[in-house]
């Protein structure tokens, strides 16, 4: 059994989660910190992915990142295309498990007490110093499980993914493709299980390591009281 699919899922899924954390940052900031219009059409567009059948979120980027679009056509003459590349597995992943990035990244800023916020801002500290400084320090746990939960749905992607990237072994074959091209071919069923233990053991290693960070973030925070 070839190894390539476990290292394109681990290389889609860490750039998605890698793309998608400053626009997690600032989307769930707007929606928990603000009172912009606005924000419930945001919240409604960011928590579509959620709903949307992942075949026709794929369906979606592909006609707006196929060569025949506007915005796919220019990618493209810039020398980064994105359908039926490794970049459009990368987008779909990203798309997919934004959601549940933002969702987690919110809560954890719903857990800062807005009022550490205000004394940092009275002592002169602009917004974005007063994000850097006290809200991310605070809220990085919660980041840290949305980084970690958008992290394992990458790897889990399979609808979205095989629309707009579709199936290229060696440049867009994840685990989830791999597995289903193993089961469409006769006497592929041993192949499929083994990289369905590798997928398994890589979503318990990803939860694992933010059960460490979170019990040393929480040691950390007894000592300095």
């Amino acid at each position: 059994m070839t190894l390539e699919p476990l290292r394109l899922s681990l290389l889609v899924a860490l750039s998605a989660t890698l793309v998608s954390l400053p626009l997690a940052l600032l989307v769930a900031w707007v929606l928990e910190r603000t009172r912009w219009r606005g924000r419930a059409a945001l919240q409604a567009v960011v928590f579509l992915p959620l709903v949307l059948p992942p075949v026709v979120t794929g369906y979606l980027l592909l006609r707006v990142l196929s060569p025949r679009s506007v915005l796919g056509g220019w990618l493209d003459s810039m020398g980064l295309p994105v359908a039926f590349h490794f970049a459009g597995a990368v987008v779909a992943a990203a798309v997919v498990g934004f959601p549940l990035f933002v969702m987690l990244t919110a809560r954890a800023y719903q857990a800062v007490d807005p009022r550490l916020e205000t004394v940092s801002r009275s002592l002169g500290r602009g917004r974005f110093a007063t994000f850097r400084l006290v809200t991310l320090p605070l809220a990085w746990p919660g980041i840290a499980a949305g980084a970690v939960l958008a992290f394992a749905r990458g790897l889990g992607e399979f609808g979205a993914t095989i629309v707009l990237a579709g199936h290229v072994p060696g440049e867009t074959e994840t685990i989830p493709l791999a597995v289903h091209a193993a089961l469409a071919r006769p006497g592929g069923e041993a192949q499929a299980l083994a990289l369905c233990g590798l997928s398994l053991l890589l979503a318990v290693s990803a939860v694992l390591t933010y059960r460490w960070g979170q019990g040393r973030h929480e040691r950390r925070l007894e000592l300095d009281r």
